[in-house]
C-alpha cells in the first residue's frame, strides 16, 4: 500500500483507508494536545517529535509511520480553530475548503503549462477574474482594449503579492520610488530590497494609519514624473487591524500622478460583507491590491491574491520556455500560462477557492466575516469595562489590543509567554504607542462569549500572581 499512486483509476480506492488513518491520528493527537498548543514550550515539542520521528531516513521503512507521524504532528500543531488561539492571522480552515484541497493534492496539476492542468487553467481564468471584479466592480462600460477587464494572480499570499505589485511598478518606471506608512508591513520594504529599489520613504502613522497630509508633503519633496513613484497604503494592518484613510489617499496619489498599491491582505476580506464592505471604499482606485484569503476567507494555506486593474500591468511577466509554451502552441491556442506568476511549478490552489466561493456563495462568506467583527466588538466591551484590563481602542476588524492595566511592558510579555507555555493559550503582541499590547485576532466564526470570557479569566489570572 505504501508505493499506491493517489491518482489514476485506483487513486481513491488508495486513498480511502490511508484517509481513515489520518483522520484517526489526527483526532487522537488533537486529545494528546488538550489546549490550544503543546505544553512545554520548544525543548518540549522537540523532544516529543524527536521521539515519534526517529531516524528520519531509516534503511527500512515503517507501514506505521503515517500513523505515527501525523499524531505527533497534530499533537504539536497550534490548533487556529480552537477558541484560544488567537495570536496571528492564521485562520482555522474550512472543512470543504480542506477536502478540495485534498484532491488537488491528489490530482497534482501544475499551472505551468496547459497540459499539465486543462481544467485547472480554466478554472484559475475563471475564478480570479470573478474575484478581480469585486476589488474592481464593473462600471457599465463596454470592455475594449482601452478598458480591458481587470485580472488577478494567485501568489503564496501577501508577501509574494506585494512583492509582485513593486516588480510591476518597477517595469513601468524603473527608478520608481516606494513610499509607505510606519504601518506598512514588513514585506514591503524587503520587496524593496530584493528588487534593487532605493530605500523606501517611511511617512508617520500617528494614529496607527497612514497621515495624509504627510504623504501630500512626501510626494511633493519628491516631485518627478507621473508614475515615478508608488505609494503603498493597508487596509488591515497586522498589528491592530487599522484600515489607511483610502479616498484621501487615492486622491493625493492622482494629483501627483503617483501609482497606488494597497495591501488588503488582511482587511480585503471585508469585501464578502455588506455590512463592511463601504470601509474599503477607494480600494478599487488602486493599481494593485493584494488579498489573503488564508486569513478572512479560511482557506488552507496557501490562498494569496494581486489584483490588477489594467491587465495590460502584467505584460512584463511574459516569459517564453519553449518546452511549456511553443509559439505555435499558443498560436494553435493552447494557453500561456508562464505569464501568470514568476514559480514555474504552481499547485491549483485555486480550486479550493472555487469550491468554498461556490458552497457558500457571498451570503455564507459575508455572515462568517460579520461574525468575527462581532467577536471582536464583543470582546472590546467586556475588556472596556473591565477593572483590571485597558483597551486599546474599539476593532477595526477583527483584531483587539488590551494589557492588564498599570501592568509594566516586561509583565505584558511574561504572560503571554507563560499562556504560551503552558500551552493554555495563543496571545499575539504588538507595540503601538510605545507600549506592548496583548493581540487578539479572531479568526474562528464558532468562538462564542464564554470563550472570550475564559480569555481574559486566563490573563487575569496569571497578571496577579
Amino acid at each position: 500500500m505504501s508505493t499506491a499512486l493517489a491518482s489514476g483509476p485506483q487513486g481513491p480506492d488508495n486513498l480511502r483507508p490511508l484517509l481513515a488513518t489520518v483522520l484517526d491520528a489526527l483526532r487522537t493527537g488533537a486529545a494528546d494536545r488538550p489546549g490550544p498548543l503543546p505544553a512545554g514550550g520548544p525543548p518540549a515539542v522537540a523532544a516529543h517529535l524527536r521521539e515519534a520521528l526517529g531516524d528520519p531516513f531509516p534503511e527500512h521503512g515503517d507501514d506505521h509511520a503515517l500513523h505515527t507521524l501525523v499524531r505527533a504532528f497534530a499533537a504539536g500543531a497550534a490548533d487556529p480553530a480552537h477558541p484560544l488561539c488567537t495570536a496571528h492571522l492564521h485562520c482555522p480552515p474550512l472543512a470543504v475548503a480542506t477536502a478540495a484541497d485534498l484532491a488537488a493534492s491528489a490530482l497534482n496539476p501544475s499551472l505551468d503549462s496547459w497540459d499539465q492542468a486543462p481544467a485547472a487553467s480554466e478554472l484559475e481564468t475563471l475564478v480570479t477574474r470573478a474575484l478581480a471584479a469585486e476589488v474592481y466592480p464593473p462600471t457599465g462600460q463596454t470592455a475594449t482594449a482601452a478598458t480591458a477587464v481587470p485580472d488577478a494572480l494567485v501568489t503564496t499570499g501577501g508577501t509574494e503579492s506585494n512583492q509582485l505589485a513593486l516588480l510591476l511598478a518597477r517595469e513601468k518606471h524603473p527608478h520608481v520610488r516606494l513610499v509607505q506608512a510606519e504601518n506598512a508591513h514588513h514585506s514591503l520594504h524587503r520587496a524593496a530590497w530584493l528588487l534593487g529599489l532605493p530605500e523606501p520613504v517611511t511617512v508617520p502613522a500617528p494614529s496607527g494609519t497612514m497621515d495624509p497630509a504627510a504623504l501630500d508633503q512626501a510626494l511633493t519633496a519628491l516631485g518627478g514624473p507621473p508614475g515615478t513613484v508608488l505609494v503603498a497604503a493597508t487596509a488591515g494592518t497586522t498589528d491592530a487591524g487599522l484600515i489607511d484613510p483610502l479616498p484621501e489617499i487615492a486622491d493625493i496619489c492622482e494629483t501627483h500622478g503617483a501609482r497606488l498599491h494597497i495591501d488588503a491582505a488582511y482587511g480585503g476580506g471585508l469585501l464578502l460583507s455588506d455590512r463592511h464592505r463601504p470601509r474599503l471604499d477607494g480600494l478599487s482606485r488602486a493599481h494593485t491590491v493584494t488579498l489573503d484569503l488564508h486569513k478572512l476567507g479560511w482557506q488552507p494555506v496557501a490562498a494569496g491574491l494581486l489584483a490588477v486593474r489594467d491587465p495590460h500591468d502584467l505584460h512584463p511577466l511574459t516569459h517564453h520556455a519553449d518546452y511549456l509554451n511553443a509559439d505555435d502552441d499558443t498560436e494553435a491556442g493552447l494557453p500561456d500560462l508562464l505569464g501568470r506568476s514568476l514559480r514555474t511549478t504552481r499547485r491549483a490552489d485555486i480550486l479550493k477557492i472555487a469550491v468554498t466561493l461556490r458552497t457558500l456563495g457571498r451570503n455564507g462568506l459575508g455572515a462568517l466575516v460579520d461574525q468575527v467583527c462581532a467577536h471582536a466588538t464583543t470582546l472590546a466591551e467586556l475588556i472596556a469595562v473591565h477593572p483590571h484590563f485597558e483597551l486599546y481602542d474599539r476593532p477595526a476588524i477583527s483584531t483587539v489590543l488590551f494589557r492588564p492595566a498599570h501592568a509594566t511592558d516586561a509583565a505584558v510579555a511574561d504572560v503571554r509567554r507563560t499562556l504560551l507555555t503552558q500551552g493554555r493559550a495563543v496571545l499575539g503582541r504588538a507595540r503601538l504607542d510605545h507600549r506592548l499590547w496583548l493581540k487578539v485576532t479572531l479568526l474562528n466564526p464558532h468562538t462564542g462569549p464564554d470563550d472570550l470570557a475564559a480569555l481574559l479569566k486566563l490573563v487575569e489570572g496569571h497578571t496577579a500572581r
